[in-house]
């Protein structure tokens, strides 16, 4: 297996050549020059198969180059019942990922089990695993640098935290999350971890990871490697999940399935996608967004037009208050037809403020044959959404997850189960669960008091020359 830049560099590597970084040199980002196919009789077999199993099937095909028996310890130690234990009382600890009937026909899959009550645990926690790994076996060390809207940089950095050879510069906006999750980040004491609290929005901060790790100079003498979604390791292990819950939906594998995925950045819908060029069988990937719908009007009209910092707006649903979605990139190749000159031209129009329209080339009229559909939601959307699935189904989800499931049952057709993907716990999101349902949420045991807890973090303006020199005379620490 051989991986391509989307923008036509053509450097063909392996998953462990690009696993540690996150952008190619030429800017774009890696995906397999061609997809492995599941056949039926492969997910018959796979279909018994608990997550660990699945994780090994799927990732087998994505990192070949990984010997069998390293790979599959590297997985056994990452997916266990011990590290994926918090959640809700009633969750089923034995397994991975639990599917939550809500009522016929409609699903929770329940991925916020994991140390940060949030999603990007499932792939962080085998990131983190592959890098020490990999690291060990180079004899090197490095330098993570990652951009956060909320849950990424908490995930990352307790991926992360104590392991030798790394170390994690975590930037985030200011005033862009809760106060959760600024005390899940800042008030780690781990010598490896540094928090940058950046004057600005999300955007800005994943503009400057973009500069640096374009900056080829700086990025080999300092030795920057990547965490975010860019980082295609991250989005093959939420691959994993798409099977898992089809499995648990389904009887057999002439049944499909549809999903509806709360999207930011694009990358856990990305790996749906991917999950659909795999083989596995998908109706629909519905991408729900907030009311920074950059992608829902594309998704819509064909153009692809990414918001200023000014236009992005602070919602409560923070962790998608995103106007420039990096992996959307991965999609729009395969689309194209992997057109690494088409790809390019769109992305330097992107990159220098402005917009593209698929409507003249024709590619716009070819997305149905992806099956992603896709709408939005609004700040009462989401409080009546929570509402009515406590009163409904006595289940408590946080704002995220209520975006996924508006939009979800707005694009939901009888006889195909719909699946909404949980993206993190209700504890994190405190102030708009007490406005929807006059009461706290839980917060698993240990986690009481977080925010009081002494916080470790700097604020620096969006300047990558600042940034850059602050990296420089820490990277050794």
């Amino acid at each position: 297996m051989h991986y391509l830049s989307t923008r036509g560099d053509k450097s063909a590597l392996t998953f462990s050549q690009i696993l540690l970084g996150g952008l190619a040199p030429d800017g774009g980002l890696y995906l397999p020059e061609t997809y492995p196919r599941f056949s039926i009789d492969d997910l018959s077999t796979m279909r018994d198969m608990d997550y660990r199993q699945l994780a090994f099937a799927v990732m087998s095909r994505l990192a070949d180059d990984i010997p069998a028996a390293d790979l599959r310890a590297l997985i056994d130690k990452t997916y266990t019942t011990e590290v994926y234990s918090h959640g809700r009382k009633d969750s089923d600890f034995s397994q991975i990922a639990p599917v939550r009937k809500l009522e016929d026909g409609l699903y929770l899959l329940e991925l916020s089990n994991g140390p940060t009550l949030a999603f990007k645990d499932m792939a962080m926690q085998l990131l983190g695993n592959l890098f020490e790994y990999a690291l060990d076996n180079a004899g090197q060390d490095i330098n993570i640098l990652g951009a956060t809207s909320g849950d990424t940089g908490s995930a990352a950095e307790y991926a992360m935290r104590g392991k030798h050879n790394v170390r994690v510069f975590m930037l985030s906006p200011l005033s862009g999350m809760t106060r959760f999750q600024q005390a899940q980040m800042y008030s780690l004491q781990d010598a490896n971890i540094f928090n940058i609290a950046v004057r600005g929005v999300f955007d800005d901060c994943q503009d400057i990871v973009k500069s640096v790790s374009n900056d080829l100079e700086f990025k080999a003498k300092y030795r920057i490697g990547a965490v975010n979604s860019i980082n295609w390791a991250r989005v093959a292990a939420q691959v994993i999940y798409y099977f898992k819950a089809y499995f648990a939906v389904t009887a057999n594998n002439d049944q499909k399935v549809s999903f509806s995925v709360p999207s930011g950045n694009f990358g856990n819908v990305c790996a749906g996608h991917i999950a659909h060029m795999l083989g596995l069988p998908v109706q629909k990937l519905i991408v729900a967004t907030n009311e920074n719908d950059v992608l829902d009007e594309f998704f819509r009209t064909g153009i692809y037009r990414p918001r200023t910092a000014a236009e992005t707006l602070h919602t409560s649903s923070p962790s998608m208050d995103i106007s420039k979605a990096s992996n959307f990139e991965r999609f729009i190749a395969d689309l194209a037809g992997r057109n690494a000159v088409q790809v390019a031209e769109f992305w330097k129009a992107v990159d220098s403020g402005g917009s593209f329209d698929l409507n003249p080339s024709g590619l716009f009229d070819q997305i149905k044959q992806y099956a992603l559909e896709s709408g939005s939601s609004s700040h009462a959307d989401r409080i009546q959404t929570i509402r009515m699935a406590w009163e409904k189904y006595h289940t408590m989800i946080d704002t995220h997850t209520a975006d996924g499931l508006k939009v979800g049952l707005e694009h939901r057709e009888a006889g195909i189960p719909l699946v909404c993907l949980e993206t993190a716990l209700p504890a994190k999101f405190e102030d708009s669960i007490l406005e929807a349902l006059g009461v706290q949420p839980e917060r698993p045991a240990g986690l009481e008091n977080l925010e009081s807890l002494p916080q470790r973090v700097e604020t620096m303006n969006a300047e990558v020359a600042a940034i850059k020199a602050y990296i420089a005379g820490h990277a050794s620490d």
